[in-house]
């Protein structure tokens, strides 16, 4: 049994340990959902402050983006990214609309494992902008109002063939809310659990 198990655990971690050829450019798309929390972002103009018929909410929704990585180190990158959020505007409970969020980010990654390895477990830090388009406004007219804050998370790449990997992340965002609506405090913060795939280059 012994002489079994040892050859065994021997070829597991070949296989997830001992580089492969090194990806040193990534570039792939991802979707997910997008679950916010401290979802109130106010209450209509013109009317009191915390009185519930008057609330602005946003709810629950999806995303899908790109992301592109330079893996600068052998435990080390940079990523940049955009993603598009869909979600809804709630007032006093009321569908008001479909909406939509733009986000572009630029993070820091930091690698369990050196470049090359199969299997990437990594943490992630950065910066990034939203663009929260209001219901019957587009991106093009002008008629977003734009939120800067910070975001951090992690995730796991697996190499698959000699040019693709796949790739799991979940991310927490934190901005301020939009739109400068009466009553408005703290942070909007958006959890992103998703999963795509990268071409990578080596």
């Amino acid at each position: 049994m012994r002489s079994t198990v040892l050859p065994s655990l021997t070829v597991l971690i070949a296989a997830t340990v001992v580089p492969l050829s090194a990806q040193v450019f990534e570039v792939g798309f991802h979707g997910g959902v997008s679950r916010l929390s401290s979802r109130n972002i106010g209450s209509i103009p013109g009317a009191t402050a915390g009185d519930p018929r008057s609330d602005v909410e946003l709810k629950d929704g999806w995303r899908f983006g790109v992301r592109a990585t330079l893996n600068s180190g052998r435990f080390t990158g940079y990523e940049f990214g955009y993603a598009y959020n869909r979600t809804k505007l709630l007032i006093a409970g009321q569908d008001s609309g479909g909406m939509a969020i733009h986000q572009g980010l630029f993070n820091y990654m930091l690698y369990a494992t050196p470049e090359g390895t199969r299997i990437r477990p990594f943490v992630t830090g950065g910066g990034n902008f939203s663009n929260f388009i209001p219901p019957g406004a587009s991106v093009t007219s002008g008629g977003g109002d734009n939120k800067f804050g910070f975001n951090y998370g992690g995730g796991v790449k697996v190499i698959v063939t000699d040019s693709w990997l796949f790739r799991v992340d979940v991310r927490r965002y934190e901005s301020g809310k939009p739109f400068d609506l009466v009553g408005a405090d703290g942070r909007l913060k958006q959890l992103e659990i998703s999963a795509g795939v990268s071409f990578y280059l080596h």
